[in-house]
């Protein structure tokens, strides 16, 4: 054999190192898109919202909210919960053990329609998603009700924290001494983004 002689690599050889570089990109941009589909709803639909409200010290008078980064104090009696409110989607009967199971036993139990148990899910599905360990950053706000501070949540059970249940009571609670209805609460959340 000629020692000048070219060395051939099998067709396609040279072609590994692109292959196995497109493979890791891909791999990578995979396990980065798993971790935005995981990370937002922990993050919760609540955290993304343009305005939080929190609670100062004269809450039983005032509010104050987070709008676009801008703390702006207003009196509760600007506000009417009265009125017509759009209805809401109607809600399916939950699966038994849900958070929104205890929820639909809850409104009923109550006195509360079908209706006004669509408006809770609707409320709850924008607030908090339904889930019991929703925080939003922003405000501080927590829980399914995304009750505010948390620990208002207490005055219904010591296990407010974790048990879907003693924060449901405690928001139905908040929900018929603020608004009346579940619906209220809703076509006010609609008008304000908040509740």
């Amino acid at each position: 054999m000629n020692k000048h002689a070219e060395v051939r690599r099998p067709r396609g050889a040279h072609r590994a190192p692109r292959a196995a570089t497109k493979k890791t990109l891909l791999l990578v941009l995979a396990m980065a898109s798993v971790a935005g589909f995981v990370a937002v709803p922990l993050a919760g639909p609540s955290s993304m919202t343009a305005a939080a409200a929190w609670y100062g010290p004269n809450s039983a008078d005032s509010e104050s909210f987070l709008v676009m980064g801008k703390d702006v104090g207003v009196d509760r009696e600007e506000f009417s919960a009265g009125g017509a409110w759009g209805v809401a989607p109607a809600a399916g009967t939950p699966a038994p053990g849900t958070a929104q199971a205890i929820a639909f036993d809850l409104v009923s139990g109550r006195g509360w329609d079908k209706s006004e148990y669509s408006c809770l899910v609707s409320l709850w599905a924008k607030e908090s998603g339904w889930n019991q360990f929703a925080f939003n950053r922003s405000s501080g706000a927590y829980g399914i009700p995304q009750s505010l501070p948390a620990e208002k949540m207490a005055s219904a059970g010591a296990d407010w924290a974790t048990n879907p249940e003693t924060q449901i009571r405690w928001g139905l609670g908040y929900i018929e001494a603020r608004y009346g209805s579940p619906c209220a609460a809703w076509g006010h959340s609609q008008a304000r983004n908040w509740y």
